[in-house]
């Protein structure tokens, strides 16, 4: 069978376990007969939108950029999967609309939780003042309304979210 191109979209706050998700996900849809592309906001940032800075203007180019090469990867077969922030829900809807097979995946955790997981200490550095416009801190996440499946970090494990994730991609006919 040949799958559709679709984008999973990973959307929630930073330590939220979107990157893991999606490196753990890999390798299960590869052996699915899935092509898959891992868009991660922060190597995208490095190679696609370096010079970009965070203001909401800037995240919503950055976005944007983001969802052209996934929607691109889509249409052409294969998923692409985005680990991004993408704390706006405008931008979210507009890479929706423009995008055929989008699933939003919210990946959900309590601040305290992203906190405690904050290795590279953002979260401290933002609420002393030295990051700003840091979002869940001094810049707003806009949590999804609608996302196709929501799976909840903090309290389940990465294989209960991978699963919630892959049976939701096998009822809609996007992964056999």
């Amino acid at each position: 069978m040949d799958n559709k191109g679709f984008v999973l979209w990973f959307t929630g706050l930073s330590g939220s376990g979107k990157s893991t998700l999606a490196e753990y996900l890999t390798p299960i849809l590869r052996e699915r007969g899935v092509k898959v592309e891992v868009l991660d906001g922060d190597v995208v940032r490095t190679n696609l939108s370096k010079g970009l800075g965070f203001s909401k203007e800037d995240r919503d180019t950055n976005i944007r950029r983001i969802g052209f090469v996934a929607g691109l990867l889509a249409r052409n077969g294969c998923c692409g999967i985005t680990a991004a922030i993408s704390p706006y829900a405008a931008i979210r809807d507009e890479i929706r609309e423009a995008t055929e097979n989008f699933v939003e995946v919210y990946v959900e955790a309590p601040l305290d939780v992203v906190e405690s997981r904050d290795t590279k200490g953002l979260y401290k550095k933002a609420r002393s003042g030295e990051i700003k416009n840091f979002t869940g801190v001094s810049d707003p996440y806009e949590e999804p309304v609608n996302a196709e499946v929501v799976v909840h970090t903090g309290d389940e494990s990465i294989e209960v979210s991978a699963q919630k994730i892959l049976d939701h991609l096998v009822s809609t006919g996007l992964v056999a």
